[in-house]
This record gives C-alpha cells, sequence and structure tokens, in this order.
C-alpha cells in the first residue's frame, strides 16, 4: 500500500523534469518554442505604393529646380553652339556655289568679283596649323617645367608671386603681343633666325622662305610670340592638376626613399598627366583661334607655302581680319565665312581628339 503514492509522485516528478528540460522549469513544450520562433521572424516591410510595387520616391522641389537648370544649360549651349554652325554654312553656300576654284585644295584667293570669284584654304589651313603647332611644341615643355618648379621645388615665398605673374600673361590683350613681337621681340631674334637659316637651312623647316627673315614677319617670330600667349593657359591647368596630387602618395614615396625628382617623375607627373594633355589642347585651341597678333606679325605674300618656318602667309583668323573691307557685300563676305566654318570645324576635331586621348590615359 505504501509503494503507491511513491510512484505517482516519481512519474510527476519525471514529467516536471521533462519538461524543464525541454523548455524550463515552466513546463514550455517544444510546439510553444516552434510557434514562438516563427511569429518572431521578420516581417517585410509594408509598402507605401500600390500593391506590388515600389515605394514612392520624394522628390524635394529644389532638386527639380536645380535638374531644370543644369539640363536647360546643357541644352542652351548645344543649341547656341548648333546655331553658329548653322549660320556659317547657310551665309557660305552663296559663296561657294560662285567659286571656281576648288575650295579645299586651292592656294588662290580672289574676291573682288562676285562674278569670277576663286577661293581656296589650302594656304591657309598649313599656315594655321604649322604656326599652331610650333607654338604648342614650344609652350609645352616650358609649361611643364614651370608647373613642377611651382608645385614640388619653389619655396612659399616665392610660389605666389611667380603664380600670378603667369596668371597675369592670360590677361594682356592680344594686339600689345602683336606690338610688342612686331617691334621688340622680331628685331631682338633676327641673329638667331638667320643662324638657324645658315646653319640648319638643308632641313625643310629651316630652309628660305617665302617671308623676310631679317624683316620679322616670319612663322617663326609669331610662333614664338604664340607660344608666349598660350604658356599661362597650359601652365595653370596642369599647375592646378599636379597640386591635386594625393599626399599620402607623395609621402609613400619618400618614406621609400626616392628623391625629390622621382616623387615628381613616379607620381606627380602620372596623376596629372590627363590634366596637362587637357591643359595643352586648351592652349592649341587659342592658338588656332589667334587673330590680332598674327594679323600684325605675319607679313602676307603670294607665293605658295612651302613648310618653312621662315614662310610667310596667313592665318584662317588673320585672313578673315585683313579682308573685313569687302564685308559689306554678302557673296564676298561669305567666301570669309566659308574658311571661318573650317576653323569651327578644325578646333571641334582638335576638342575631340584631346578627349579621346584623355578618355584613353584614364582607362
Amino acid at each position: 500500500m505504501s509503494d503507491a503514492p511513491i510512484t505517482s509522485a516519481s512519474r510527476s516528478s519525471g514529467s516536471a523534469t521533462s519538461g524543464a528540460g525541454v523548455g524550463g522549469p515552466n513546463g514550455i513544450t517544444e510546439d510553444t518554442i516552434t510557434s514562438t520562433k516563427a511569429s518572431e521572424v521578420e516581417q517585410p516591410p509594408k509598402s507605401d505604393g500600390p500593391a506590388g510595387g515600389s515605394p514612392k520616391t520624394v522628390t524635394r522641389p529644389g532638386d527639380r529646380i536645380f535638374s531644370s537648370l543644369a539640363s536647360g544649360s546643357a541644352i542652351f549651349i548645344t543649341v547656341v553652339i548648333a546655331a553658329i554652325g548653322a549660320f556659317l554654312i547657310w551665309r557660305a553656300v552663296p559663296a561657294l556655289s560662285r567659286n571656281q576654284a576648288n575650295f579645299l585644295t586651292s592656294r588662290e584667293w580672289v574676291t573682288q568679283d562676285i562674278n569670277a570669284m576663286a577661293f581656296g584654304v589650302l594656304d591657309l589651313f598649313q599656315v594655321t596649323v604649322l604656326v599652331s603647332l610650333f607654338a604648342l611644341v614650344l609652350a609645352m615643355p616650358i609649361a611643364l617645367g614651370i608647373a613642377i618648379f611651382l608645385t614640388s621645388y619653389s619655396p612659399k615665398w616665392l610660389t605666389r608671386p611667380l603664380s600670378y605673374t603667369i596668371d597675369l600673361l592670360a590677361a594682356v590683350p592680344s594686339i600689345v603681343y602683336g606690338l610688342w613681337g612686331l617691334l621688340v621681340f622680331a628685331p631682338a631674334i633676327t641673329p638667331v633666325a638667320v643662324w638657324l637659316n645658315d646653319t640648319l637651312g638643308w632641313f625643310p623647316l629651316f630652309a628660305d622662305g617665302s617671308g623676310s627673315i631679317t624683316g620679322g614677319g616670319t612663322i617663326f617670330t609669331a610662333g614664338i610670340v604664340l607660344a608666349v600667349m598660350i604658356l599661362p593657359v597650359i601652365t595653370a591647368v596642369t599647375r592646378e592638376v599636379f597640386i591635386q596630387t594625393p599626399r599620402s602618395q607623395i609621402e609613400a614615396a619618400l618614406a621609400l626613399g626616392a628623391t625629390r625628382w622621382e616623387v615628381v617623375r613616379t607620381t606627380v607627373i602620372p596623376f596629372g598627366k590627363s590634366g596637362y594633355i587637357s591643359g595643352s589642347m586648351l592652349g592649341l585651341g587659342r592658338a588656332l583661334g589667334e587673330t590680332m597678333a598674327l594679323y600684325l606679325i605675319l607679313r602676307t605674300t603670294s607665293q605658295a607655302f612651302g613648310w618653312s618656318l621662315f614662310d610667310g602667309g596667313s592665318t584662317i583668323a588673320s585672313k578673315i581680319a585683313l579682308g573685313y573691307a569687302e564685308f559689306n557685300n554678302d557673296i564676298q563676305a561669305g567666301a570669309y565665312i566659308a574658311a571661318g566654318l573650317v576653323l569651327f570645324v578644325l578646333t571641334f576635331v582638335v576638342n575631340a581628339a584631346a578627349r579621346a586621348v584623355i578618355a584613353g590615359k584614364k582607362d
């Protein structure tokens, strides 16, 4: 009789122990745990939009206004450029229809009689390209050297005034450069030009040309003056890019024992190469469109252009300035506008090539 209560108590104790082992002292079962975990599963957030759609995005009025202004600015400049191109084509077509020579391959320029017009841009194009490339070749290494000096070698007390001086060159009017080149620089550079012609006359670039070497009205003189004019443009862009070189890269190179020149060669120049090319192309664009300085320096000639630095002639821009007296007649003015159209396209091609080169460097 006494054994029965003990057995019953043991069973009750076993049941409680079993419950405590599974779910704790309160006797929580496995089913309770499973249902609790299922209820704790994170539910997806409710959508604010339509059923099954993405949530609504809130656009503030300021964002819409700024986006509209930015898009409008891009559209505006595109429309302006397209309008300029359309105007040049519209005004050039009547003159081109009366032209009795091949506009792209002819060297002559006869526009006085609108019934017997014969004009071409071959010589103008060649002079423009040669004087601009000569100026660019002279200006690029000097601009690179100045930018490296200002960013890596110059003491602080000299950097700011020297930078201001170089930037000031860009503010000088082109007619002042032209007068300086004609009256001051040309006589001073004549001995150098004569020596180059006597010593290296066998090379086509320094051979006798259609211009007067002693007179100074040659591509040689004009190119050097033009190089001085585009120098601040290239220097300013290159300097600003070199300044952006990460300081951590420079310090890492110095920590590895690199000299100052090795830091410039392996860190600064590779980082700023695309900016240097971009600045050079900006300078080339300035050189291609320069008018007044070359109008004053270059001496016109009736001889064919021979790709000598001692040739005379006219660039496209200076030729347009020379022919201002004919602008009263729409047909005669159209001949010069056609030449301006060639310069317009040439500038576009140069800028497109520069962007392609820069994009390739970045890749």
